[in-house]
């Protein structure tokens, strides 16, 4: 299955949604925020198949880790997670870097499902 890096900071999300991946064969490294998520992806140089990110993190937030992730990793797929109206708006300017935001609160169905849908789609976003 596929290797995803999940940078959630409220702890019992976190915990779920990465239950909710492991049981459906999925290796998941998590992060507490955008910034710690960044130092995982550079010291495994991307090597992972989803970014899955909460939009509203401290130190660096989910649009911040996109674009830097996307920058540097242009073939790594990116889903956003949000339970903000305003952080949803911000981040559709990032149509072309992500593959879906999806909003919070959201079922163990919804979150799998849009995991899939995101892991089987082409990238988004290529190398310039």
């Amino acid at each position: 299955m596929a290797t995803i890096l999940l940078a959630e900071d409220d702890e019992s999300v976190r915990a779920f949604v990465k239950r909710a991946l492991e049981s459906q064969g999925h290796a998941v490294e998590t992060a507490e925020d955008g910034g710690e998520a960044m130092e995982i992806l550079e010291r495994r140089q991307g090597a992972y198949d989803l970014l899955l990110s909460d939009i509203k993190m401290p130190m660096m937030d989910g649009i911040a880790l996109a674009l830097n992730a996307a920058r540097d990793w242009p073939n790594l797929k990116i889903l956003l997670m949000t339970g903000y109206a305003d952080q949803r708006e911000r981040a559709y300017g990032l149509d072309e870097l992500v593959e879906d935001i999806i909003q919070k609160p959201f079922s163990l169905a919804d979150i799998r499902q849009a995991v899939e849908s995101a892991l089987v789609s082409t990238p988004r976003h290529s190398a310039a």
